[in-house]
């Protein structure tokens, strides 16, 4: 089928390069170029990486509610619209452009956490699996039908590692569900209102760490953590980003706010059990051991240091 494909980060260039292979894909629509990581020059986005190298024409505009902008879409006569993290919203005039509509990779099994954030919201709130659906997208937020879907256990997985199997799990899908409209034989599943859940946006410092909660929430926050929104914290009066941890089982006890370094690991006290740090970055500083880190901390040897929120 003559595809065009709208998308930005990686979970999407992901799919991108399995679906270029299996059908005509006339056009790429991703976001502008923007300024990434500790640079300042702009970087395309890692659809529009994918797209060039394969040489597919790059469409980067800033809406898609400008006429001129749905007219030069239409005219390149989609027979589907697959979308995956595109970043921007398509308006009616859009949605009514392909034959066959346009199909959303929504990365989480709907109507379970709908929105901006599916992976790290599931991440936080201790769900037992997560998953990709492929959606009838329409005017709502993620409130169209679903024909495919694929799951994955999130026990013990990160933002990172679960975002990269469901990149790989949905492009499998999205497959599979043009294959079956192209047949014109697609089983649509309308969502169930009574199980809806929204994935807000992950707002500013929300992933901090802090003693006041319990091992278990702090080790769900730093998986659910990445460079955008990293969890921060202070231990010994140091900031520093944690990039691994977990539950302690067999740790030292220690009361929430203290922490100590015991037989070369780093406990940190919290509200209900002891979270073992594994990995962190200090402030100003590469990414270390947290056994490295804390060998350097005077306050953390012998006697019980503290940590707090940052």
């Amino acid at each position: 089928m003559r595809v065009v494909f709208m998308g930005t980060p990686a979970f999407a260039a992901s799919i991108l390069e399995q679906l270029i292979p299996q059908h005509e894909v006339v056009a790429v629509y991703t976001r502008p170029d923007a300024v990434r990581g500790r640079g300042k020059q702009l970087v395309p986005s890692p659809v529009k990486q994918v797209a060039e190298a394969a040489g597919i024409p790059v469409r980067t505009p800033r809406t898609l509610r400008d006429a001129e902008e749905q007219a030069a879409l239409a005219a390149l006569a989609p027979d589907v619209v697959c979308v995956a993290a595109y970043g921007a919203l398509l308006p009616p005039e859009v949605l009514d452009i392909p034959v066959h509509g346009c199909l959303n990779v929504h990365g989480s099994l709907l109507p379970r956490w709908r929105g901006a954030a599916p992976i790290e919201r599931a991440i936080l709130a201790g769900d037992a699996e997560v998953g990709v659906c492929i959606m009838a997208m329409e005017e709502g937020l993620d409130t169209g039908d679903f024909c495919v879907c694929r799951s994955i256990p999130a026990e013990g997985a990160t933002a990172a590692s679960l975002t990269a199997d469901l990149a790989d799990l949905g492009a499998s899908a999205l497959l599979v569900a043009l294959n079956q409209v192209e047949a014109g034989h697609v089983n649509w599943v309308a969502q169930n209102a009574d199980e809806v859940t929204y994935a807000e946006k992950i707002a500013k410092g929300e992933l901090d760490l802090e003693p006041a909660v319990s091992a278990a929430v702090n080790d769900r926050r730093v998986r659910a953590s990445g460079a955008a929104h990293p969890s921060r914290c202070l231990i010994a009066d140091r900031a520093v980003t944690v990039l691994a941890a977990r539950p302690a089982l067999d740790g030292p006890a220690l009361a929430p706010g203290a922490a100590a370094l015991v037989a070369k690991r780093l406990y940190l006290g919290c509200a209900e059990g002891v979270l073992e740090v594994i990995e962190v970055k200090p402030d100003g500083k590469r990414a270390m051991e947290a056994k490295a880190f804390a060998a350097g901390v005077p306050a953390l040897r012998g006697e019980e240091g503290t940590w707090s929120r940052a």
